[in-house]
């Protein structure tokens, strides 16, 4: 299992536990709610606002608890004021994190950050350490079941795709992310089915993990990010091949 979406990819195939939804539609409320306030109210004319509203709507969210949001953010139902920041940082064998989040305290989630890294053998580290490994990139994964590698190349390459990779179970496509809109438009109009489709932080480079034990270390990591109530979303360049990935329990 490789390639830009591998924390994505690991999190599908565990499945999204029903306890952990409230979480992330607090997560996405929150985006819903900056984008807004940042942009105004209208997805016609908000693009942020509108990914938000596409996240929220994937991930099930009821159409008041979206417009509350929206309505948070432009004043109209109070609410609270959040702050973006990233933090970067190191997990086992020096794969590099990049962790996004959304915070109403950055004197409480600093702290609680960094002791999420080193409880599970990483560090925190220096703005800008790490970050120079990424790209922000459009990214939409499609299951290899569900169309043929020519066809879906020939059809995302037209759409305004930078490139294309099976990773065995998924295809990964990438594309700048001014183009997102219009490649993730192009896909629905055709019928395929998308597993994911994000504005990500895609990896230059890749670290293997090449033993079990190590594994296990840096998705325990990622999980953690993914459970703090504060984070957004975390990117990694971890590769765990399939067969190291079928020993971790």
């Amino acid at each position: 299992m490789s390639g830009h979406s591998h924390w994505a990819t690991i999190k599908h195939k565990k499945g999204a536990a029903d306890a952990k939804r409230g979480r992330l539609w607090s997560k996405i409320a929150r985006m819903i709610i900056v984008a807004a306030k940042n942009g105004g109210g209208d997805a016609s004319s908000n693009l942020v606002l509108r990914y938000a509203i596409d996240k929220a709507r994937a991930a099930n969210m009821p159409k008041d608890t979206i417009d509350k949001a929206i309505k948070r953010g432009t004043g109209e139902a109070g609410g609270a004021a959040f702050e973006s920041m990233q933090y970067e940082g190191y997990g086992t064998n020096g794969v590099a994190i990049v962790v996004e989040v959304l915070t109403d305290n950055r004197n409480r989630t600093g702290p609680e950050i960094k002791r999420i890294f080193e409880k599970h053998g990483g560090s925190l580290g220096t703005p800008g350490c790490v970050s120079w490994m990424f790209h922000k990139k459009g990214l939409i994964t499609v299951s290899t079941a569900s169309i043929g590698e020519d066809d879906l190349m020939e059809l995302a390459l037209g759409a305004g795709a930078e490139d294309m990779q099976n990773s065995g179970e998924v295809y990964e496509i990438t594309c700048d992310p001014s183009g997102y809109e219009q490649l993730k438009k192009a896909l629905e109009e055709k019928g395929i089915p998308i597993q994911s489709a994000e504005i990500s932080m895609v990896p230059t480079t890749m670290v293997p993990i090449t033993t079990p034990e190590a594994a296990r270390k840096v998705i325990n990591l990622m999980e953690a990010f993914d459970d703090h109530d504060d984070v957004q979303n975390a990117y990694a360049n971890f590769d765990i091949p399939e067969e190291v990935m079928a020993k971790v329990g």
